[in-house]
């Protein structure tokens, strides 16, 4: 898992920004900035939405939150669908 931080490092150098210039362009201090990359601090709401705004992400993206992914069993027999429960459980063991 990656956090926020470094993300937002990651984000940031990849526009050849310094700390400064994003607190500026966002409204927020190079301190700010500084303690959002190294995890010691986490933006507010409205922070990070102008995060994820400014560099056109997600918040979910930026929080590491992954949303479940669903199939639909629709029109399979019991069979075909444990066989595909097998095999997802035999990749998860990897």
């Amino acid at each position: 898992m990656v956090g926020l931080g470094e993300k937002l490092r990651t984000l940031r150098l990849g526009k050849n920004l310094t700390q400064k210039q994003l607190g500026e362009r966002i409204g927020i201090s190079k301190y700010a900035v500084s303690m959002y990359e190294l995890d010691s601090r986490a933006p507010s709401y409205e922070v990070l939405v102008k995060l994820a705004v400014f560099f056109r992400v997600s918040a979910d993206y930026l929080l590491d939150i992954n949303k479940p992914r669903c199939v639909s069993v629709e029109g399979l027999k019991e069979k075909q669908i444990s066989a595909i429960v097998t095999l997802i459980e035999t990749m998860r063991d990897d």
